[in-house]
């Protein structure tokens, strides 16, 4: 596996997700594993991140798949929120 580095405040990084962080510290925090930091760590943020991101994924599949059932809209969800697919997501940005 292949770690960046990348300064949080890097402007490219900025631009191409569309969004000023207003606190780089709360940044840092989310992106601190728990191996490099056992007091300091991103997992109470990950937990309010994966239902907050859950919760956006089910409201744009319930709404662009009208005529989808639960049971298909629950796996499309689990589809698009799986690790393998978010890490491609953040390694394409």
């Amino acid at each position: 596996m292949i770690k960046h580095q990348f300064k949080l405040s890097d402007p490219r990084l900025l631009s191409r997700i569309g969004y000023q962080f207003k606190q780089l510290e709360l940044l840092q925090l989310a992106l601190t594993h728990r191996s490099v930091s056992h007091k300091y760590n991103y997992e109470r943020l990950e937990f309010l991140g994966d239902s907050l991101l859950g919760m956006i994924i089910a409201n744009y599949l319930y709404h662009t798949y009208p005529n989808e059932n639960e049971g298909r809209l629950t796996r499309m969800r689990a589809t698009l929120v799986r690790q393998e697919a978010l890490g491609k997501i953040a390694t394409d940005l």
